[in-house]
């Protein structure tokens, strides 16, 4: 854009240079003698110091410059215009008959103009370029370029509380207690207590730390600064450390307030670390940031309240007492959690009376409440898109399995032994999850293609787990291990489809060697490996605490639980083998079946009497008009005028 404004007025300069006139210098006797010739046209006398004009079309001036102009060289020449030769000029004008004009005075105001308009151009393009875009850089002005970019909020504003927070109860508490006392700071003070000077929320993205912050904003009745770490860090050094200053300026002439600092790990990186050391910017704002918490010129009026889910880069100077005094863990919401939040995210959403939240939570473990969110709003969207006036169970569950999965791909094209040897895979993961008692409960089974998978085997816990024990995991490996195992055995080849198994399963068996002291033959003893981080933290390589001899036991002991994961997968699928077929088969035919269909499958019964009774019964025709009923069943109007109710599907 610079560059062709640029281009533009160097075209616009050479035009009006172009078609401005050349002017030719003459002396005092040669104009004498062109003005008694009758070679002059029009001659202008500035301040009877500067003689401008333009000749005539003559042979004598045919090559030379139209224009010409008497210079001043400061040797008395100038006395030579007298009053008594302007008049002899002016009588000269009556002897020609061309035009001949004697003007006191230079040029008129739009000729000196046309002379400037170039440089005006230039000059205003500058100011509009350069000036105007060192003003905006930053959305400030030259003159507030270290003023801070935090937001202010009032209470008016926001339409966030407490009542929309939900999953977070403890988290809840502890922020409640700082805004009653910003409330009421008395009640605090009487007994002595000090609030904490800063807050910092700790947790996974999307578990609702900005969520509480905003409502923090919503319940708090003042002034609440809003900023992000990323806003104090630019190219100028010294610029984050001024805006910081300037934002706890504008924090204390509105005291008692909060300020919301947003993803703090932008700028509260542990200072000196990595290659090159640290960032000089980045730096001087984190010492701007301790200073203010922790100086000399403190206010106990001011609450820095943080969220970040990468504590482990924060400077240590930041964490400590006095600075950030309590530190508030948000973690993934439990069962009830996720119940709670889908009520509050469907308050503006028509659900079905059928639809269970219950249910619809149990089948989400591991959803933050953002998933939780895109959950509701993509079942309500794909409702809409099927035509329906409510968001019914099915919804809920293709919506489910869209965000975890993605997507599915219903019109990929596959071969019918591609399609066979999906439907094998995935059957073999099934049984193996119904077979196998510490395995979590089959949910459901489908080999409609997904993102980057060609079938889905999905298990939900009966409870949300925080652990794990011994046999759950060697029930993982075996689950894992089933798809390759039912490959082989109902297949003439394997395929790559087991890749993702495989390397959950060797990561899963490397964790109970070296992190979860579950091999007997390793005992208790740790032996994972750094895991530093090159731009982080303080080794550039990696070091190995424990000797080769170990690392190879290491080795043995993951091949061995992995093996007897194996053996014991091709132990369950053999003595299936039927069923394994009988499954695979049902899965080419139905696409999708849930736990409850397989299990039937393993029993012997068939699917398609289950699917025939799972069926809604046929409606009833029509009575034929003008046909007068024999019986209250055949007129709805019959028993009172009240027609009679159907099926509920």
């Amino acid at each position: 854009m610079l560059l062709l404004m640029l281009g533009l007025v160097t075209i616009v300069i050479l035009v009006f240079t172009s078609g401005k006139p050349k002017v030719e210098q003459t002396t005092w006797r040669e104009l004498n003698s062109d003005i008694e010739k009758g070679y002059v046209e029009e001659l202008y006398v500035v301040g009877m110091s500067k003689v401008e004009g333009s000749y005539i079309e003559s042979p004598k001036h045919r090559h030379q410059d139209k224009h010409f102009h008497l210079p001043y060289t400061g040797d008395g020449q100038s006395n030579l215009l007298t009053p008594e030769v302007l008049e002899r000029w002016s009588n000269i004008q009556d002897q020609f008959d061309h035009k001949f004009e004697l003007k006191e005075g230079g040029p008129g105001f739009w000729t000196n103009l046309l002379g400037f308009l170039p440089w005006l151009i230039l000059f205003a393009l500058i100011w509009f370029v350069v000036l105007r875009q060192m003003r905006t850089m930053g959305g400030q002005g030259v003159m507030q370029f270290g003023r801070s970019k935090a937001r202010l909020h009032v209470q008016e504003k926001s339409q966030i509380t407490f009542e929309d927070v939900a999953g977070i109860e403890e988290a809840e508490e502890e922020v409640a207690e700082i805004v009653a006392f910003l409330k009421s700071p008395q009640k605090f003070k009487r007994i002595g207590a000090r609030i904490p000077r800063g807050v910092l929320l700790v947790g996974p993205p999307g578990c609702g730390k900005t969520l509480l912050a905003k409502a923090i904003a919503g319940e708090a009745e003042v002034p609440f600064f809003s900023v992000s770490g990323s806003d104090f860090v630019e190219m100028f050094v010294g610029v984050g450390a001024s805006r910081v200053r300037d934002l706890f300026k504008q924090a204390r002439e509105n005291a008692p307030c909060i300020i919301f600092l947003d993803e703090i790990d932008a700028v509260g990186r542990r200072r000196g670390t990595g290659l090159g050391g640290g960032h000089d910017e980045r730096e001087q704002t984190l010492n701007q940031i301790l200073v203010e918490m922790d100086g000399f010129d403190t206010d106990q009026g001011i609450i820095l309240l943080a969220a970040t889910n990468r504590p482990d880069v924060l400077d240590p100077a930041l964490l400590r007492p006095g600075r950030f005094d309590r530190q508030i863990v948000i973690n993934l919401p439990d069962l009830t959690g996720r119940e709670e939040i889908l009520r509050i995210h469907s308050r503006k959403v028509k659900l079905s009376p059928q639809l269970d939240l219950a249910r619809v939570a149990r089948a989400t473990p591991g959803f933050s409440g953002a998933d939780l969110e895109a959950l509701v709003n993509e079942a309500a969207l794909m409702a809409v898109t099927a035509g329906r006036n409510q968001v019914e169970s099915q919804d809920m569950e293709e919506s489910r399995d869209k965000i975890r999965f993605g997507r599915s791909r219903k019109s990929m094209y596959m071969t019918e032994k591609e399609r066979s040897r999906t439907a094998y895979h995935e059957a073999g993961h099934a049984i193996v999850t119904v077979l196998n008692e510490h395995a979590d409960p089959l949910h459901k089974v489908t080999v409609i293609p997904r993102g980057m998978a060609l079938g889905a085997t999905m298990s939900l816990p009966e409870h949300d787990r925080y652990g794990a024990t011994k046999k759950e995991l060697l029930a993982r490996l075996q689950v894992c291990f089933g798809g390759r195992v039912a490959e082989e055995l109902a297949c003439d080849d394997i395929s790559s489809g087991a890749q993702n198994d495989i390397e959950q399963a060797t990561e899963v068996a490397r964790l109970m060697v070296t992190k979860w002291g579950m091999s007997d033959r390793m005992g208790l003893v740790s032996l994972a490996e750094g895991e530093e981080h090159l731009f982080l933290g303080r080794e550039i390589s990696r070091s190995m605490n424990h000797s080769e001899a170990t690392a190879v036991v290491v080795d043995e002991e993951i091949h061995r639980f992995l093996d007897e994961a194996l053996v014991e997968t091709r132990r369950l699928l053999r003595e299936n083998e039927g069923g394994l077929h009988t499954l695979a088969a049902a899965l080419l035919e139905f696409e999708t079946l849930n736990g409850e269909e397989v299990e039937a499958i393993l029993r012997g019964e068939d699917i398609h009497e289950i699917r025939r009774e799972l069926e809604p019964p046929a409606a009833e025709p029509e009575p034929t008009p003008g046909a007068e009923p024999t019986s209250p069943e055949q007129d709805p109007q019959a028993d009172g005028g009240k027609p009679v109710e159907g099926y509920a599907y």
